[in-house]
């Protein structure tokens, strides 16, 4: 058994502790929390630190098997000149990959993530996540504008998901993007994905995904007949609006979390606000990196959406450091509190992944994990330029 003390203890179960006791098992559950009240006794047994103790970190958008792109895809493009380029330097060899996605794994793990979601166009991070002291759902993801080839994008999925669960390893299959998935590809993805209980979607991270859906024109469908995924004067035959993708398309079974949501507005928060269990993920590194543009953090904040925090993967970021997300939702949206910023990082990422029970908040009977936020700002509960996070369990 272990107890830590450090100035404040964020539990996620109420406000912030000073200078409480966590205790701590051997196996990492928690044993024990104590509130002293400010005045906390020196106790010979009691680890004190100097920060902010939180839970782990939930990531809820990686791309572990992309961690060998790291600087291969120059910044400020957008996302049509992007997924252009994406597409003739993604191929490598498979040990490269795995190498890369293993030194990404132990990053994210000693910078803090408990869980992660990440998502899979392969096998080739399965071996990883086998030996990960990190949990991850594994989102199989689908893609295919041809109508033609639908019921062969779901039999290859389905490969996919027979070799996750011969690995042991939890997965969904999920879509890409509505932008990049067939009318049809979209109709079997409903069957197959009935009883979901995690779906993800890259959604509305481009102003080019709209006019792409609504007039066939744009960055994005350039983009398409230039790589020849369209042909002559075809045009693909795509769900033609953001709202009626969510809504009619993707399975209502389970959580949905919309990724990135970089160009989001009042009227598509307000038109899917009767989908349950609906959570909207930021990946702002990610966002800047790629449109140069954050999303609507405030809008979300005012319209009460439930909010959580990805990083993307190495080819649209420089680290997959859940506190480099939150850093800079602080410096653009100074006004929200880091007492939500860590909210949104930790417990209700977990409730996205329907990993509660375990992950999260720090409570009796959880398995969270221990982080120290060290040198910030106490007084304001702000991060600094040198605010940096160390893992205690």
């Amino acid at each position: 058994m272990r107890h830590f003390s450090a100035q404040y203890i964020f539990t996620n179960e109420g406000a912030p502790l000073k200078r409480g006791i966590v205790s701590v098992s051997d196996d990492g559950t928690i044993m024990g929390i104590q509130d002293s009240g400010g005045d906390l006794a020196e106790k010979r047994s009691v680890e004190f630190h100097n920060g902010i103790i939180i839970p782990g970190f939930v990531n809820c958008h990686c791309h572990l098997e992309l961690s060998h792109m790291k600087n291969a895809i120059p910044p400020g493009a957008g996302l049509a000149e992007f997924l252009r380029i994406f597409r003739d330097v993604r191929i490598s060899a498979i040990d490269i990959i795995t190498r890369s996605s293993k030194t990404a794994d132990s990053e994210m793990y000693l910078n803090g993530t408990e869980l992660c979601a990440d998502i899979c166009n392969t096998n080739h991070t399965f071996s990883v996540k086998e030996q990960s002291r990190i949990r991850y759902i594994n989102l199989l993801e689908v893609f295919g504008i041809d109508s033609d080839k639908a019921v062969k994008r779901i039999d290859e999925i389905k490969q996919l998901a027979a070799e996750a669960e011969a690995s042991g390893l939890q997965y969904s299959i999920v879509p890409h993007a509505v932008y990049s998935i067939s009318l049809k590809l979209f109709r079997l993805l409903r069957t197959e994905t009935a009883s979901n209980r995690i779906t993800s979607v890259h959604f509305m991270e481009t102003e080019a995904e709209k006019l792409l859906l609504e007039k066939y024109e744009g960055p994005l469908m350039n983009s398409y007949r230039e790589s020849e995924l369209v042909k002559g004067s075809n045009n693909p035959d795509l769900v033609r609006d953001h709202a009626t993708a969510v809504l009619q398309y993707i399975t209502q079974s389970g959580n949905l979390i919309l990724v990135h949501n970089t160009f989001a507005d009042k009227d598509i928060i307000d038109k899917l606000k009767n989908r349950a269990n609906l959570f909207w993920c930021l990946c702002p590194n990610a966002n800047l990196y790629i449109e140069d543009h954050l999303p609507p953090f405030n809008l979300l904040m005012k319209e009460n959406c439930s909010i959580v925090i990805g990083t993307d993967s190495y080819a649209s970021n420089s680290s997959l450091n859940i506190l480099d997300e939150i850093r800079t939702l602080q410096e653009y949206f100074p006004a929200v509190t880091l007492e939500d910023m860590i909210m949104f990082a930790t417990l209700n990422g977990a409730k996205a992944l329907g990993e509660q029970k375990l992950f999260g908040s720090i409570k009796v009977g959880k398995k969270p994990g221990l982080l120290l936020l060290k040198d910030l700002d106490l007084a304001r509960f702000k991060l600094l330029p040198a605010t940096n996070v160390k893992r205690l369990i």
